[in-house]
């Protein structure tokens, strides 16, 4: 145990770095480090098991800031802990390209396990490492070999609380009896406009109560109190555990227990007071040599324990060299070669099939030969085709199955998948409507933005849902996917192009993927020509499903996306007869056909010939392929309750309307 004088010392220093880098930054929020350094400090300096050498160590405590809006609180703690955040780093809180943004990022720096500031993502990220550490365990711990032994640990202010993802995640982690999960509730009763009761004023740890949490109460000063809550934190194995710690925010400043101190700088003068009053001396980012000297003792301690795993490690390696094998697959996101070669392929003109359930199908045979591959949906399994037959639900207790039941709780899965990716060991997929995307698009947001290769699947893909109206009829939601950075939004014409797509996703280790899929059957289209022998329909974002006759030039060119495509094959065979020859294009990733060499998109899409683009959904995306002279059979309005075939000729998506706008197209009408 450390010594609770050195560990105020820890908590003082932390202070003061923080106000004095968000003062020289003229920008931060101050309340949260001054307000809860103490807890910060214990964690980090006596609590956690980590090693600043070694940022990635498998085994280590994970510890998460959900109030990202305190990040100098982490980065002051990643600094005097000893990680690679040099002084000069602090210095240059929240300047263009520092390592010390103004909300923590994964990836940017040493020590920062996700990204942050969203309220309450940070929690539900919190529940999905958790979950991670659990079912890892329960495939690779054998006795004597606890190899996956370790807690993850979350700082959670009164926004996150407000907040409906962290609801939906801590209801769920109660559910689970995630007993490695210990979050810290940081309750100083303040957020920007004031005081919590103007909005918020019910009691949070008799809700976490009747999650299923253990709860415990206590004051965020008292290093005694809080030590005895986190051990007893620690010993409750089978449920998570909330502290609940009174604090005060902007501890010692002048402006102590108000919302001025949330969000703004101290201001010079209130700085240097908050230095004296505290006995510091005025040499600006200074550290007592008691800080140094105590975490240079404590760096040698991490790096023992570290090192001690390591050879249980080695020890369990030689045990079980195929649990190894398959670590080493499962943490380095390793494909089979030959995968591809062992999914289902469907013969052209066979029967046709919804690109949900084709992706069902693919989905079956990719958990056979990847053990690493778990996910679920938010209570919609039976429709979006993701229960992996054969295997285990996961449950409180029994974490080694596959199959994770969110419940209806979208944007908490979201947040979920994103944590588990973080953790690693595990390729994680969820499912929902795509109409529903929308209850989780921000947690689908930082997913794109961390690099975290999640699978999403959306199902019920258009107005072809049919009778649930439109209010299930998904028609901005495809673009409004594809305007976020780094998400693949992959939407297959067939089965076979869904086979492709889940390899594409899979292949996928620096983003996530958004597989859109239809409800209604599709016909299983032509093998395309030019492609090479096992090349992907979907690698290259389009390519051509049907030339136009030998000799002919186009008069024409087709583009469409998923159902439509076939739609365009209907309407290219009605041009056809009236002697309008037409080329067949199908772009199942839009985004990545605009990256391709403007030598193959010419090749696919000749600029001489007018180009009319087919999908049904909003058509304002595809200004790069479409030009003033093109054309578009599109939705620009909502859809209409009924038999999903009659609601799609009653919007024009009929082969003879699509024809018909060709003909007006080319002067023929």
């Amino acid at each position: 145990m450390v010594e609770n004088q050195i560990l105020e010392q820890v908590a003082n220093t932390v202070r003061v770095l923080a106000a004095e880098a968000i003062e020289k930054a003229k920008s931060g929020h101050p309340g949260l480090p001054l307000g809860a350094a103490e807890i910060g400090s214990l964690l980090f300096a006596e609590t956690m098991r980590h090693d600043p050498a070694d940022p990635a160590w498998p085994n280590r405590d994970r510890f998460v800031l959900s109030a990202g809006h305190g990040s100098m609180l982490l980065y002051a703690l990643l600094h005097l802990t000893g990680y690679d955040l040099p002084m000069e780093e602090i210095e240059r809180f929240r300047q263009l390209g520092s390592a010390t943004p103004g909300h923590p990022e994964y990836g940017r720096t040493p020590g920062v396990e996700t990204t942050t500031g969203p309220l309450g993502q940070g929690l539900g990220n919190a529940v999905g490492m958790a979950l991670a550490e659990r079912m890892l365990a329960a495939r690779f711990n054998r006795p004597g070999f606890p190899v996956v032994d370790h807690f993850t640990y979350c700082l959670a202010g009164d926004g996150c609380m407000m907040e409906g993802v962290a609801a939906e995640a801590a209801s769920l982690a109660g559910h689970l009896g995630l007993g490695r999960l210990i979050v810290i509730y940081d309750a100083n009763q303040i957020s920007i406009e004031g005081s919590t009761d103007l909005a918020f004023s019910e009691d949070v740890a008799a809700r976490f109560l009747a999650y299923g949490w253990h709860v415990q109460e206590v004051d965020g000063y008292d290093l005694d109190g809080l030590r005895k809550a986190l051990e007893a934190a620690r010993a409750e194995e089978a449920a998570p555990s909330l502290i609940v710690a009174r604090t005060r925010i902007g501890r010692y400043s002048l402006l102590e227990g108000s919302a001025e101190v949330h969000g703004a700088p101290l201001g010079e003068e209130a700085v240097a007071k908050l230095k004296a009053d505290l006995g510091w001396p005025e040499t600006p980012f200074f550290v007592p040599e008691a800080v140094r000297q105590f975490f240079e003792a404590r760096r040698a301690q991490w790096a023992a324990a570290r090192q001690e795993w390591q050879e249980l490690f080695e020890r369990w390696s030689q045990a079980y060299p195929d649990l190894r094998q398959a670590w080493d697959e499962a943490f380095r996101q390793e494909l089979p070669p030959d995968l591809a070669a062992r999914l289902p392929r469907y013969e052209p003109g066979g029967k046709a099939v919804a690109t949900r359930n084709a992706g069902g199908q693919v989905l079956q045979a990719l958990a056979r030969e990847l053990p690493c591959l778990v996910g679920g949906s938010a209570d919609l399994a039976p429709s979006t085709k993701t229960y992996l037959d054969g295997y285990e639900p996961v449950q409180s207790g029994q974490y080694g199955g596959r199959n994770l039941h969110f419940g209806v709780r979208e944007h908490g899965m979201g947040a979920i998948l994103n944590g588990m990716a973080l953790h690693g060991g595990l390729r994680v997929f969820g499912s929902t409507f795509l109409v529903f995307s929308d209850y989780m698009r921000h947690a689908v947001r930082l997913s794109a933005l961390m690099g975290l290769p999640v699978v999403y699947v959306f199902t019920h893909d258009s107005i072809w849902v049919g009778e649930d109206g439109p209010t299930h009829q998904p028609v901005e939601h495809l673009e409004s996917l594809r305007l976020i950075p780094n998400l693949a939004v992959i939407r297959p014409a067939d089965a076979n192009e869904t086979a492709d797509a889940w390899l594409e996703a899979l292949r996928r280790t620096n983003g996530p993927t958004a597989l859109i899929l239809s409800r209604q059957n599709l016909p299983i289209l032509p093998e395309p020509p030019g492609l090479e022998p096992g090349e992907s329909r979907v690698g290259r974002g389009g390519y051509v499903v049907r030339f136009e006759p030998e000799g002919q030039p186009p008069a024409l060119v087709l583009v469409a996306t998923g159902s439509e495509v076939a739609l365009a094959l209907e309407a290219a065979d009605l041009l056809a007869q009236e002697g309008i020859p037409c080329r067949v294009v199908s772009v199942p990733w839009r985004e990545r056909f605009e990256q391709q060499p403007e030598s193959y998109r010419r090749h696919v899409l000749p600029e001489e010939a007018p180009r009319l683009v087919i999908e049904a959904g909003v058509g304002r995306g595809w200004w790069r392929l479409v030009r003033p002279q093109d054309g578009m059979v599109t939705m620009e309005t909502f859809g209409e309750s009924g038999p999903g075939e009659q609601v799609a000729a009653h919007f024009g998506f009929t082969a003879a309307r699509v024809a018909q706008e060709a003909r007006r197209l080319l002067g023929r009408a």
